[in-house]
């Protein structure tokens, strides 16, 4: 799907390659009807201007300062807890079923990498999105409610994937209400010994 792979590019680190691919983005969106797409090339108008450098410091502002506002999809529904590493070798071997082996510099639950994987392997990878819908919401809301241009790609995303089920819904309204789960473990968690 174009709006997913528009998406992942749109989503991925602003460095000095930015107006290229914003242009690319543009070229590829221009005649595509709908409100996901809409939103997107809204977001390179807005953005058009922006200097690499600037649109970076916004990025980092943005995605890097908050957990509630993270890229990493798994965070959402695994915290830093043990059971997130089985969540990021489970995606890694999806990935490897469909023949494909994105960037190792990243974790394979960075949303522009399930966003790509979605355009490339359009079956797997939109049920890959739907089982992290939950999470793509909640960023979605935190993105709304934080402000500045990014606020525009992720109801793009979301978008494109339909209406949530009741399910996804209470686990977004849980997620949104407790943040995303913890564990303890180590000496730490029995107290400190004297």
């Amino acid at each position: 799907m174009i709006i997913h792979q528009a998406a992942s590019l749109l989503l991925c680190y602003p460095g000095d390659d930015w107006p290229d691919r914003r242009t690319l983005v543009e070229q590829a969106l221009h005649g595509i009807p709908g409100d996901a797409a809409a939103r997107l090339r809204r977001f390179c108008a807005q953005t058009a201007a922006t200097a690499p450098l600037e649109l970076a410091r916004t990025y980092v502002a943005t995605f890097d300062r908050s957990n509630r506002r993270t890229l990493h999809m798994t965070y959402y529904t695994d915290g830093d807890t043990r059971r997130r590493g089985m969540s990021l070798a489970r995606l890694k071997s999806l990935y490897r079923t469909y023949g494909w082996l994105p960037d190792a510099a990243e974790l394979p639950d960075f949303l522009p990498l399930m966003l790509e994987f979605a355009a490339r392997c359009p079956e797997p990878g939109t049920d890959l999105l739907q089982a992290h819908r939950p999470g793509i919401d909640v960023l979605c809301a935190a993105l709304t409610k934080y402000g500045g241009p990014y606020a525009d790609v992720l109801p793009a995303v979301a978008a494109g994937l339909g209406d949530p089920t009741s399910a996804q819904r209470r686990l977004a309204r849980a997620i949104t209400a407790g943040g995303p789960p913890t564990e303890t473990v180590g000496v730490e968690a029995l107290g400190a010994y004297r």
